[in-house]
């Protein structure tokens, strides 16, 4: 059984691009132009601006409030130091060093106590350093296929040419070069608290093997 704290930090991930796709709907909903034509236009052009800014901060703050249940739920699963939740401050990065730290309760015969967490620290340190640039390759290019799939969307729903998209798109390069970062980030964050969940399932698997050749 996969421990409940370490399930609801990987829910906790797994909810914050919900909170975000539904703040900047409702962020692109909210027009404060349509209090043109009504009485006191002026008072509620501003409170529906305060509205768009408070939606906007909101579903910030409500994704940073996410990320730091994810680092409580991971400590809490396993069974570390509160102390260490000031990696939180480290935002993703600090996440993903949390999920490499040594469980010290964990369930029994479960694999990530075994590897990598009983590693010599000479072995260790080059494995992390592998896993991560491993992580940080596969994130690039899985954004960099979802970015494809978009532009063939795109240009599907509006009969624009992929070339047409893109040069569009270059245009504001900026923008999309600092989305599909937090993508990529966010990917890497997700890897590495499966990593977990992976190995435990592999550990399984002989068990698993067993029971359905004495079935």
């Amino acid at each position: 059984m996969f421990k409940k704290h370490y399930v609801v930090a990987v829910v906790s991930i797994f909810l914050i691009p919900a909170v975000t796709v539904l703040g900047g709907m409702l962020f692109s909903a909210i027009n404060p132009e349509i209090a043109a034509g009504h009485p006191n236009y002026e008072r509620n052009y501003r409170l529906l601006a305060l509205a768009k800014i408070l939606v906007l901060w909101g579903s910030f703050l409500v994704s940073m409030g996410l990320g730091l249940l994810c680092c409580f739920f991971v400590l809490k699963s396993k069974k570390l130091s509160y102390a260490w939740m000031f990696l939180a401050v480290l935002g993703p990065f600090g996440i993903m060093i949390l999920a490499t730290l040594q469980d010290k309760g964990p369930s029994p015969g479960e694999l990530p106590q075994q590897f990598p967490g009983s590693l010599k620290f000479y072995l260790r340190v080059p494995l992390e350093l592998c896993f991560f640039v491993l992580v940080w390759a596969v994130a690039d290019q899985a954004v960099q296929l979802m970015s494809y799939v978009s532009i063939l969307h795109e240009s599907v729903l509006t009969g624009r040419t992929v070339a047409e998209i893109i040069n569009i798109r270059d245009a504001s390069g900026g923008m999309w070069a600092f989305s599909e970062g937090l993508e990529a980030v966010y990917l890497m964050v997700l890897f590495y608290l499966l990593r977990p969940v992976c190995f435990d399932a592999i550990g399984r698997l002989p068990k698993i093997w067993a029971s359905v050749k004495r079935a």
